[in-house]
């Protein structure tokens, strides 16, 4: 392996547990503002690019190496993008997105609940937050419950992408409390709800499953409501670890 080759991998993986959430998280507020996903795309590509130069700095490497390494990250990052098929996300905390308490159910920690890791209940809030470390998940009581999320602008939903741990990182090896079946539906400003499509997230799969909405939205919405109808087995509560809201403003 050359030095640039085994210079590039060792960055890559340091700056990785950063610079990837930026990836993951969504459009920003300077990106919302550019309304084209492809503009929103290549401005992406710079914030991850930018990224990984403040990391090579901090590492003190400049010059032809750096050069290299910033190349071969750009190419890298672009391949992974185009595979991935990325999509903005409007359910995140950081971009104003909330949750209808109201209208959400109650969050579940009974006694002895799970591990030191879950040593109190975690607000529905936890949803729209970027972290999937084993225990930061929403969790409510039995395995049926929803939460009506408050995306920070009208869009039309094209797919929503629900996350939870692998039985690799979970403390007790155990994925029962994932959800199974689940639907998505959006609140209008009268309350109507309307299907947008009924799902199954698989516990063998990846953590992270996008699912296409099945019924064509007649408009946009602000409010989108996941209902959870069933969860793996677990009969005392169901952990939502992330829920992405894709679509178009």
């Amino acid at each position: 392996m050359s030095p640039t080759a085994g210079a590039f991998l060792w960055i890559l993986y340091a700056w990785s547990n950063n610079a990837l959430q930026v990836v993951s998280a969504g459009p920003g507020q300077e990106l919302l503002s550019m309304g084209n996903p492809l503009v929103q795309l290549s401005a992406r590509k710079e914030l991850i690019a930018e990224s990984l130069s403040d990391v090579l700095e901090e590492n003190g490497i400049h010059g032809l190496k750096r050069e290299e390494i910033l190349q071969l990250t750009r190419q890298v990052i672009e391949t992974a993008m185009e595979k991935s098929n990325w999509m903005p996300n409007w359910a995140l905390k950081s971009l104003g997105a909330t949750v209808d308490a109201e209208r959400t159910t109650k969050s579940y920690g009974g006694k002895g609940w799970l591990s030191p890791l879950f040593s109190s209940a975690k607000p529905p809030e936890t949803l729209l937050q970027p972290d999937v470390s084993a225990g930061s998940c929403w969790a409510f009581q039995g395995s049926q419950g929803h939460a009506v999320i408050q995306l920070p602008e009208n869009i039309w939903p094209t797919a929503v992408t629900m996350w939870h741990v692998s039985k690799a990182v979970s403390p007790s090896g155990d994925v029962s409390s994932a959800p199974r079946d689940f639907a998505i539906l959006g609140v209008d400003e009268n309350e109507n709800e309307t299907l947008l499509g009924s799902f199954i997230y698989d516990v063998d799969g990846e953590i992270a499953q996008t699912f296409h909405v099945q019924e064509e939205p007649l408009q946009a919405y602000q409010r989108i409501k996941v209902e959870v109808q069933s969860n793996w087995g677990n009969m005392e509560y169901t952990c939502v670890y992330r829920v992405e809201i894709h679509g178009n403003p």
